[in-house]
């Protein structure tokens, strides 16, 4: 979808939304506010973080003004969550692998073949286990907001498409900076190379490493189907992002500034996440389009690539927190039964 078609869609949901809710009278001071995040604009973060700015503005009469900072133009994930800690930058909007270098319960997330299905990533970040794990950031100088999406992450690469096990031997991939993902690629049989997001086209430009692992959205959106040629559709790990917001900024704020900062997460929670779903599939078509080669992993390969990653389950546990872990496997046992 084409940035203006994407700006115009906000524009209808969130004049809709404004119909069917009219605020009620609040109390809202003058607000104005910085949000990092590190992929460029037209990623499902941007049409979020759009959603968000347009959604507070109306909210509360023009009082709290968002602006949105793509590109990593703030610093990339880690030194933005820092920027929050201490009310450089207000909010944020980071992947649960950044988010676990400060929390690491946030790393159960990132275990490998975790969700299935957006439905079931849905049920646990947005119940009880998801909003557990947000409130730890308050220990840490920072709030979490509520979740939203990168998607289920796929490997592409320069050298071959990866159809099984075996293909991932020897292969660079950049990984997130984040234990797990390092853990996951290493015991794969890859070479994880962990590095900042901002740098990774130019890695992957000048041959530093082979390949990277991302949705197709970050594929699309940051052009690596220019020095990528092979994208397989592995489906690794499924990404969610946390928006945080600074604790120094929440202390400031009042009851009613609260709830509203919380509510509109929501509402562009809602909104970024059914885009993001909706255009993953035309995202897929596109990068064929520009010339990358596509290809499915077979069922049975995707259960020999699953088996040989429960090592990472096992070293990481007790460090994300056994409870949290057996937790979220246990409540996803449970949803499978219940489909």
């Amino acid at each position: 979808m084409k940035a203006s078609h994407t700006s115009t869609l906000i524009k209808l949901v969130f004049a809709a939304s404004t119909i069917a809710a009219p605020a009620a009278a609040q109390e809202y001071n003058e607000h104005s506010l910085k949000l990092s995040y590190v992929v460029p604009k037209s990623h499902s973060y941007g049409a979020g973080v759009e959603f968000l700015e347009n959604w507070l503005q109306e909210k509360s009469g023009g009082k709290i003004k968002l602006k949105g900072y793509p590109d990593g133009l703030l610093g990339a994930e880690v030194q933005s969550i820092s920027g929050a800690k201490g009310n450089v930058i207000q909010l944020a909007v980071v992947s649960t692998a950044a988010a676990a270098t400060t929390v690491p319960a946030f790393g159960l997330f990132d275990m490998p073949y975790l969700f299935r299905t957006h439905a079931e990533a849905d049920a646990i970040l947005d119940g009880e286990i998801g909003t557990e794990v947000l409130g730890k950031l308050e220990e840490n100088s920072l709030v979490g907001l509520c979740y939203w999406e990168n998607g289920f992450r796929h490997v592409t690469n320069n050298k071959h498409p990866i159809t099984k096990l075996e293909d991932f031997a020897g292969l660079k991939i950049r990984t997130i900076e984040n234990p797990v993902f390092i853990d996951t690629f290493n015991t794969l049989g890859a070479n994880a190379v962990p590095m900042a997001f901002t740098e990774v086209y130019s890695a992957l430009e000048t041959g530093a490493i082979d390949g990277q692992e991302t949705p197709h959205n970050s594929i699309s959106t940051s052009r690596f189907y220019e020095v990528q040629k092979y994208v397989s559709e592995t489906g690794h790990i499924y990404g969610a992002a946390v928006v945080l917001a600074s604790k120094d900024l929440w202390d400031q704020l009042n009851d009613d500034e609260r709830t509203l900062l919380r509510k509109g997460c929501e509402e562009a929670r809602a909104f970024e996440r059914g885009k993001n779903r909706e255009d993953d599939p035309k995202l897929k078509e596109n990068l064929v389009a520009e010339g990358m080669e596509a290809n499915e992993v077979s069922a049975e390969e995707l259960s020999r690539i699953q088996e040989a990653l429960k090592p990472v389950y096992d070293k990481h546990a007790d460090r994300i927190g056994r409870e949290t872990v057996d937790g979220a496997l246990k409540a996803l046992e449970e949803l499978r039964k219940a489909n």
